[in-house]
């Protein structure tokens, strides 16, 4: 069963960046989805099983953003 985990994002301003987020944190293992939206400052991960944080992290990093955290 895939879970879905939302994390804030800083660092996004345009479809570029989402696309950008999208591409890294797709090639995780386990990563089903992924929807990254600037405007709200998140990336949110469907996958089976869900990433740790830090491969999150540096997927995102790795695009040229940085992850905040968890989104409540």
């Amino acid at each position: 069963m895939s879970s879905t985990v939302t994390y804030t994002v800083a660092g996004m301003t345009c479809g570029h960046c989402e696309k950008a987020v999208n591409g890294e944190v797709s090639t995780l293992p386990g990563v089903t989805a992924v929807a990254a939206d600037a405007a709200a400052g998140t990336v949110t991960v469907t996958a089976e099983p869900v990433p740790s944080d830090e491969q999150i992290a540096a997927a995102v990093d790795e695009a040229g953003y940085e992850l905040v955290g968890r989104a409540s």
